[in-house]
């Protein structure tokens, strides 16, 4: 006990001026270890150990990271050059347990938030909480990830961390970086999309800054950890609210007779005071439809009162899977076929294009549609193998013209750039395009939604 004591006096003296943290940090000198690797910590992951850092990922699902040693990407969302540079440098290594965080300087949290019954479930937060505490060490910085409402980091993460008997901001420091990987973009990645910190105090916002900054190329330090926790949830909310109003005016231009993607690219002519989102069969993946529920529900808890616009929001979009499968009924009917029994191949069934996770995916709640009102449904997708829908399993169809000429429609709802879209218009008798694919080429067989 009394050797323990006077190691912790030791580190925290140096992490007074956390002098040695710089150096180990320039260095490239510190060690990671990386709590979660699913495609945020995975990503953070490769990263650092692109740059030169050792770094490990640790994570409860053996079977992944057995595939992720090997060098099988196996996480859908990040970029694969990157994943492949980390691997291929050594210095990525991978743990099923939280040992080595006793080992790192660096502790990222980067675990799933999810909500369960509107509510937020932060029992993974919790968890690797309560991992890094039974092994963190004096002098180390532990930085959350995870999107969350603001007040976690201080009020949840914190607690949880000084169980171990050592003082947020006198012995470790503590700060919060929520991640913005948009899976799939070719433009932008990890390192060219600027990054959010803070810290609990100067020491720690100087050092987690410090240390993005040699993974990002622009890092924005704000004034709190409350400030950086709801610009995550503001940045992901404008998009839940935006895709809303271009939903809700699709819905109407059909009614009225106008082309909403004209509408679009009209008002996208206006340089100043417009940004262009696109309709859709709704919104998807692991942010979008979550992380607002984050910000409603601490609203409700906070203020007594409900977000109002992001309510309307939630509800324009949770009805775009049901109105889409709504209006590839209206095309069979226009061709003297009804929904059931008709031959439906779903093409793209992921919640984006060009990623493989399903998600949240509303792609598969069209499908699913369609199967409730008793069409014959078929799906390709290049990332998906197979998918269960109302307990039937349903498996990839080979993607050929036989299988397209064969289809009385099909409905184009996540256009990967893998296809040829020509190709499929030259075979197919009927197509419902979702996502306006088609847009420059105006196919006489493609209805657009």
């Amino acid at each position: 006990m009394h050797g323990q004591a006077g190691h912790r006096e030791e580190w925290t003296t140096e992490l007074k001026d956390t002098a040695r943290l710089r150096r180990l940090i320039l260095s490239r000198k510190a060690s990671l270890a990386v709590m979660g690797q699913g495609y945020i910590g995975l990503s953070v992951a490769s990263a650092a150990a692109q740059e030169g850092f050792s770094v490990t990922g640790i994570d409860v699902d053996r079977a992944r990271l057995e595939r992720l040693a090997t060098g099988d990407l196996s996480v859908p969302g990040v970029a694969e050059d990157l994943f492949t540079s980390a691997i291929g440098s050594g210095r990525l290594r991978f743990a099923t347990e939280p040992s080595p965080v006793a080992r790192a300087n660096i502790i990222i949290i980067a675990v799933p938030t999810p909500l369960r019954d509107h509510t937020p479930d932060l029992s993974f937060v919790e968890n690797a909480c309560r991992d890094v505490a039974t092994h963190l060490r004096a002098g180390s910085l532990v930085i959350l990830e995870s999107t969350t409402y603001p007040g976690t980091t201080e009020q949840l993460v914190r607690p949880i961390l000084q169980s171990s008997g050592l003082i947020a901001g006198r012995d470790f420091l503590l700060a919060y970086s929520p991640e913005r990987i948009d899976p799939g973009n070719s433009e932008f990645g990890l390192r060219n999309t600027p990054r959010i910190v803070a810290g609990l105090g100067a020491e720690a916002t100087g050092v987690v800054a410090l240390f993005y900054e040699q993974l990002i190329e622009k890092v924005v330090v704000v004034s709190s950890l409350r400030t950086a926790e709801l610009a995550k949830l503001l940045e992901n909310t404008f998009r839940h609210v935006n895709i809303a109003l271009v939903n809700e005016l699709a819905t109407l231009c059909n009614d009225i007779g106008i082309d909403v993607w004209e509408v679009i690219d009209a008002a996208s002519t206006k340089p100043f005071g417009f940004m262009a989102f696109q309709p859709g069969p709704g919104v998807g993946g692991h942010c979008i439809p979550l992380d607002p529920e984050y910000l409603a529900w601490q609203v409700r808890r906070d203020a007594g009162r409900q977000f109002r616009i992001l309510a309307q929001a939630e509800d324009i979009n949770a009805q775009m899977p049901g109105y889409v499968a709504s209006r590839i009924g209206d095309a069979l009917n226009d061709h003297g076929l009804a929904v059931k029994d008709a031959r439906i191949l779903c093409l793209g069934l992921s919640y984006k294009a060009d990623v493989g996770d399903l998600r949240e995916s509303p792609a598969v709640k069209v499908l699913q549609h369609l199967y409730r009102r008793g069409a014959h449904v078929e799906f390709h997708d290049p990332y998906v193998e197979s998918i269960g829908v109302n307990g039937v399993s349903l498996l990839r169809s080979e993607l050929t013209q036989r299988t397209l000429a064969g289809a009385q429609c099909i409905a184009l709802l996540t256009p990967h750039h893998l296809y040829d879209l020509d190709w499929i218009a030259q075979h197919g008798t009927l197509i419902f395009d979702a996502r306006n694919a088609y847009n420059a080429q105006r196919q006489a067989n493609v209805v657009r939604l």
